[in-house]
Order: C-alpha cells, then structure tokens, then sequence
C-alpha cells in the first residue's frame, strides 16, 4: 500500500474555505451514535464518518458555523467520556481540504520540508490550517491515524523562512493543547527522501 492508502475518501463537491468540524472518539460504536445524533440535531453534511486505528472513530461535516457549533455541543454530549477532541474552523485553508484528499508522490526538489506530528485528527488538522494561514508553504500530505497507531502528521514545503513559520505556529497551536508529538524543519531535503514523501 501507498503512503495515503489510508486516508478517508473525501466528497469532491465541497468548496474551498468551507467551514468545516470533526469530533474524534475513542469508540467505533459510540462514533456511530454520534453520527446518527448530529446528523437529527443539526443541518450538515457529513463529508467522512469511520473508524482509524487504533479503534477510533473520526467524523468530519461541513455547513454553516452555526450548524457546526450545534453539532459539536450535541456530539459531545452523546460522546461523553469516549470523546478523544474535537474542532471547528470557520474558514478551513483550502488546502486542507486537498492534502486530505491527495494521493500520490512528489517529484523533484524541495527548498525546505516541514513536519509536525500530533497525538489527534483534530490536533493536525488544526495546525495545519495555523501553519497554512501563517506563512507562505504548500501542504505536501496531511495523514490521519490510521497505519500511525492513532497520530496524525502532516508535511508542508516552501522557502526555508516560511517552512520554519509555520511549523512553528502549527507546533505552538498543538503543545498549547498537549497534542504536540514532535515538529522538524529540514532545509534542502535529499531527493532521495523526497522520493518518499
């Protein structure tokens, strides 16, 4: 399998910079159960709902910033103890919405690569959307879970100056929430790690 083989199969037709909210539990069914409660709470659309490694449940929606907040408070009242995070992001980055989606590798060579690694879903997206609004990089991958024994990374590229911005704002928005694992800056990355991203 490829390196994206386990990311979540996204709807195609949702359109950048959408509002967008995910609740991340730590049980299959009762991730199930929440599905079905905020999907009669609220008026979104559910753009992904399954279970990631290591036997946790992940679901993401889109609507409007109202929908979404209604759906969350709902979501974590039926959750209760299984809710592992959680987060809404008014204007996600659109390029969120395609490193969840992107499949494939990269060819060539990168001026700088970026990483942060996070012990949630909702941890990396988050800063990846913090690292994207804050500096001048492209989102390279964003993987969630599963094959990770639950984490999440994402990898990002630019100049070496904006790399290291916005793996900063990503890991400082992630160590303020206790999900930080680890952030890296690589200048000039080997083509032969490149090959591999």
């Amino acid at each position: 399998m490829t390196r994206n083989d386990y990311n979540p199969v996204l709807r195609e037709d949702i359109t950048p910079e959408a509002a967008i909210a995910l609740l991340e539990l730590n049980s299959v069914a009762c991730g199930i159960e929440v599905v079905d409660a905020i999907l009669w709470q609220a008026q979104i659309e559910m753009m992904f709902a399954e279970p990631v490694q290591p036997g946790k449940f992940v679901m993401l929606f889109t609507g409007s910033v109202d929908n979404l907040a209604t759906a969350l408070c709902r979501g974590a009242e039926v959750a209760g103890a299984d809710l592992v995070d959680q987060l809404l992001i008014p204007q996600v980055h659109e390029q969120v919405l395609f490193g969840l989606k992107r499949k494939g590798r990269i060819n060539g060579t990168l001026d700088a690569l970026g990483v942060v690694e996070t012990s949630t879903v909702a941890a990396a997206i988050t800063a990846a959307d913090i690292a994207l609004k804050a500096a001048t990089v492209d989102l390279l991958e964003l993987r969630m879970a599963n094959g990770l024994g639950g984490k999440s990374f994402f990898t990002l590229t630019g100049e070496v100056s904006d790399v290291r911005s916005g793996v900063s704002a990503a890991g400082l928005s992630a160590r303020e929430v206790g999900k930080l694992i680890r952030e890296v800056v690589i200048p000039r990355p080997h083509a032969g790690l490149v090959r591999h991203l």
